[in-house]
């Protein structure tokens, strides 16, 4: 387990640690490195300008050789050369499952979520209304999930470092007690001439820094921020949507790489994730473009999805919720609409960002690929009962009832069958 915390203490007046262990037993204290940036590694304004404001200082632990499945209690700490400490609050957590263990396993995937104050006196011109809902009803429901996924769009800062505070103490009840893994988005990452696949500055001059700064992911080089990661029977395959996912490019042969590395017979529920729709979406500006994805989006992704038989594709970027049929060349590969069982012959595609920030209107077109439309806050949850059965289910933030769910049903060998365009190669010979 990874912690990471901010303070105002850099490492020539503290030493930064987590004093941790097992529940009710003798604690242990881990070093934690420390890391910062100054203004001049901002890319453009306003980040540079009038919305800098020093992020002080980040302490990152690792936590190893956790027993699974156990409770463990923490508390951050930090040694001052006169020989006082300083002490956080304790906080407590559970390690996660052996990658394959049988047991239950509560996924949350959303994006788009912000942050705001609860009086409304910082809320940036109502951009991220959904967002206290969103964070209310996990912090409510915190018992009946065990890792959280934010695929992108975190605190909407656009350049104005005061907001990353903002939203990180806005999740901390989330983010202290359970692993909180990020996405990278466009109001992360884009700033014209950074080396992006988009020449924009939606991310008002950050171009990546903050997030992949404050927040650890297992990454081989967080300026590209994709990677993958194991939760029990989950597979994560996490895609960067702002660095170019494209058949040969290096990005997709990490994805390439990252879905043919799942062993569907220990870890049977294969998960895609990535900001921008680059699967199917209703939404109304990509009906406009007459693509209904992020251009260029699906046109190589679908090989590796079909061939490697991923189950469910999560995407963000879109302020609203939408399930797609298990689908493959744009064509429904099941009719079923809440049971799905027996060989993976498609992949169902998920927009699920609708976590908090103003909501996108759907195309009057009704496309024929959409079970389940709603214009509304929400977020989606993975229940893994065992190997062969999954349930989803998508919430509205409001109330945090169930909206949208379905099931899947199959054994491995449905997984090794063949089907079109994800066969492996057999010979005569005996």
């Amino acid at each position: 387990m990874t912690v990471t915390w901010t303070s105002g203490y850099d490492i020539s007046e503290a030493v930064p640690f987590v004093e941790w262990g097992l529940k009710g037993e003798a604690q242990v204290r881990s070093p934690a490195g420390t890391l910062t940036f100054p203004r001049g590694s901002m890319c453009a304004e306003p980040a540079r300008t009038v919305g800098w404001r020093d992020p002080g200082f980040f302490h990152t632990s690792f936590l190893k050789n956790l027993w699974p499945n156990s409770k463990y209690t923490y508390k951050l700490g930090h040694r001052l050369y006169n020989g006082s400490y300083i002490w956080s609050k304790s906080y407590a957590f559970t390690a996660p499952p052996y990658p394959g263990q049988n047991s239950l396993q509560r996924i949350i995937v959303f994006g788009d979520m912000g942050k705001a104050e609860r009086d409304g006196s910082n809320e940036y011109a109502d951009y991220q209304p959904g967002s206290l809902n969103t964070t209310d009803s996990l912090i409510k429901d915190l018992d009946n999930f065990d890792i959280v996924f934010h695929i992108g769009d975190m605190p909407y800062a656009n350049g104005y470092l005061s907001q990353w505070d903002q939203f990180t103490s806005q999740v901390e009840p989330i983010a202290s007690a359970v692993p909180y893994m990020v996405a990278s988005g466009n109001h992360e990452r884009d700033t014209p001439n950074t080396g992006g696949f988009y020449d924009t500055n939606d991310s008002g001059g950050e171009c990546g820094v903050p997030a992949e700064t404050m927040f650890f992911v297992p990454a081989d080089n967080r300026a590209k921020f994709w990677y993958q990661a194991d939760y029990g029977m989950f597979h994560f395959c996490i895609a960067d949507t702002e660095h170019d996912w494209r058949e040969g490019s290096e990005q997709y042969k990490f994805i390439e790489k990252c879905l043919a590395a799942a062993d569907r017979n220990k870890q049977p529920w294969l998960i895609f994730a990535g900001h921008r729709v680059l699967g199917y979406s209703s939404n109304s500006w990509y009906g406009q473009e007459g693509s209904f994805e992020e251009p260029m989006g699906r046109d190589d992704m679908q090989k590796l999805w079909q061939r490697y038989k991923v189950d469910i594709a999560f995407y963000g970027h879109v302020h609203n919720y939408e399930r797609i049929c298990p689908i493959y060349q744009n064509q429904c590969v099941n009719s079923e609409l809440s049971h799905y069982s027996g060989t993976v012959n498609g992949t169902i595609h998920v927009v699920v960002g609708g976590g908090g920030s103003h909501l996108s209107d759907f195309s009057t077109l009704k496309t024929v690929w959409s079970v389940y439309q709603d214009l509304d806050f929400g977020y989606t949850k993975l229940t893994a009962f065992n190997h062969s059965y999954l349930l989803f289910e998508y919430m509205k933030s409001s109330d945090g009832k169930v909206y949208d769910s379905f099931t899947i049903s199959r054994d491995y060998r449905d997984v090794l069958a063949c089907v079109h365009d994800g066969c492996e190669p057999t010979t005569l010979a005996t």
